[in-house]
């Protein structure tokens, strides 16, 4: 999965648990029993997928920085072939643009 695919999947259980939340504070006047257990159900799992989601984006965050300590690596230990591989990926780009 890529990492915008990742981040888009964070932003939208980002926005369930929020959601789920409300519904929570708008039925907590409801004083039947099945609606108190639903509640406390929903509560949990709520609790659940944010801690999970906080596991999610601690775990997203440390490979980002390993992939970027990775990348720093590379091009100080390769910079001459750092800069050839720019400039051939600079030379394709061009040719693919200036055949439009």
């Amino acid at each position: 999965m890529s990492e915008a695919n990742t981040r888009k999947l964070m932003e939208d259980l980002r926005a369930v648990v929020a959601d789920a939340e409300a519904l929570l504070n708008a039925t907590a006047h409801d004083a039947s029993e099945k609606a108190r257990d639903a509640r406390q159900r929903a509560s949990g799992s709520v609790e659940q997928a944010r801690k999970r989601l906080e596991e999610l984006e601690e775990d997203l965050t440390a490979r980002a920085k390993a992939a970027a300590d990775d990348a720093g690596r590379y091009l100080k230990d390769n910079p001459w072939q750092s800069i050839g591989i720019a400039a051939a990926v600079g030379v394709v780009v061009g040719l693919m643009l200036g055949r439009r």
